[in-house]
């Protein structure tokens, strides 16, 4: 699975450190979750998940505690939650995750990201079924054999563990997330380098150099667009 999940963290954030695209993409999120139910990260799982990718991120705590604040003071601003779905050159595939008070023009302008760049929006389903959603949380200080201990101990399971750069991470189903950070917070983690829920490829393909560019140039103006959260794909470009 080596996604080299630090390099692709620590190169998202580089590149929207810039403009603070990352900060307000994590803030509509927050905000989101804090007013799908209680404002309280301890009574909200959904919230709390958001709140430690945050954390992964160096989101700034100003910037979190206006977007709950917004939320508790019921702000009637609302989002929809959507997925497209896509081909890039060579047949690759894409799949964009939005929020947006605006449907119409979400869809407009992902279309135009993926047409302008070589590629086409494909119906639903149409991708999703060659990904696999998968929990991925990473820690540095620890051995494979020391996490996988420290996994064992809890009862938790895991699909796959491995050492990427200095850290080691956990792939594991969507609903083991918490249980495998309880259980590294139990052995004395208190952070982690990467806390995501994601979309696995099941297949990565390769790219000749003159697609691979046009593919990035491709991500690179979907990740632009200010109503998308997340984009994966099954492209390995070599990070």
């Amino acid at each position: 699975m080596g996604r080299k999940w630090n390099n692709i963290k620590e190169k998202k954030a580089s590149k929207d450190a810039n403009t603070s695209r990352i900060y307000a993409k994590f803030g509509r999120e927050i905000y989101v979750a804090a007013k799908s139910g209680e404002p309280d990260p301890e009574l909200n799982q959904t919230l709390k998940f958001v709140l430690e990718r945050a954390k992964t991120y160096n989101v700034p705590k100003h910037i979190i505690d206006r977007a709950i604040e917004k939320a508790k003071g019921g702000s009637e601003e609302n989002y929809d939650e959507l997925r497209y779905e896509g081909f890039g050159p060579n047949g690759s595939m894409v799949i964009v995750d939005a929020l947006t008070n605006n449907v119409n023009r979400t869809a407009s302008e992902v279309r135009a990201a993926f047409g302008k760049n070589g590629g086409n929006m494909g119906v639903s389903g149409s991708v999703a079924y060659m990904f696999d959603a998968t929990a991925v949380i990473g820690v540095e200080g620890k051995s494979e054999e020391e996490v996988l201990e420290i996994l064992m101990e809890a009862d938790v399971d895991a699909r796959d563990i491995l050492e990427e750069d200095d850290a080691v991470i956990v792939y594991t189903e969507p609903d083991q997330f918490h249980a495998v950070q309880e259980a590294f917070k139990s052995a004395g983690v208190e952070e982690f380098t990467v806390a995501e829920l994601t979309m696995l490829a099941q297949n990565d393909v390769e790219l000749p150099e003159d697609a691979q560019a046009q593919f990035e140039k491709m991500i690179d103006a979907i990740e632009d667009l200010e109503d998308v959260q997340q984009v994966y794909h099954n492209v390995d470009l070599g990070e």
